[in-house]
């Protein structure tokens, strides 16, 4: 009996926490995206909703060490492939803390402005220059460096750096008002 109220007593928080949630998606205006729990309005900038997510402090410090926030705040339009809190943790340990000091802001800048291509290159668009290079679409960086679009699977588009790593896109057409921003789980390198 014990077990069984137990369980009842479960479910019901499950459901209550469930329903939350979709009174909380629901409450969205169309086009807002959840990342890192919070909601990336579309009419705001880059910069205005990168701030808000709990999964991009890092990338939001280092735009900042970089002096790169009134270009990510301005008209674009960008499209930002945005690395997650746990992409910086995965670089060798003392990385970050070695980006961010003044001595190391052009070569801070250069590594963020990598993952930052002219455009608004949503996923759709992203897809058919894939289908249009016939299973490579070369996408030119801010900084000058070159990134490779490729589709592993149906629907899953990933990008490939100079150096050969892969980041996959986890998260996609996080529309902004001067852009896009697509979520990836690791680190660019020029």
């Amino acid at each position: 009996m014990k077990k069984q109220l137990f369980s009842l007593a479960f479910v019901t928080i499950l459901g209550a926490a469930t329903t939350q949630s979709a009174v909380a998606q629901a409450k969205l205006t169309p086009g807002t995206v959840l990342v890192g729990s919070e909601a990336m309005y579309p009419n705001k900038t880059i910069v205005e909703n990168a701030v808000n997510s709990k999964d991009h402090t890092t990338l939001v410090a280092a735009v900042k060490a970089a002096g790169l926030v009134e270009t990510l705040q301005g008209k674009g339009p960008f499209t930002v492939f945005a690395p997650t809190n746990a992409a910086f943790n995965a670089l060798p340990a003392g990385t970050v803390e070695t980006l961010v000091k003044p001595e190391s802001k052009a070569t801070l800048t250069k590594i963020l402005t990598y993952h930052v291509v002219a455009g608004n290159l949503t996923a759709d668009k992203l897809m058919a220059a894939i289908k249009a290079g016939k299973g490579t679409a070369s996408l030119k960086t801010v900084s000058g460096g070159m990134l490779k679009a490729m589709m592993n699977g149906p629907k899953n588009i990933v990008l490939q750096d100079e150096k050969g790593n892969v980041s996959t896109i986890s998260t996609y057409d996080v529309l902004q008002s001067n852009g896009v921003i697509h979520v990836i789980d690791n680190i660019l390198m020029p």
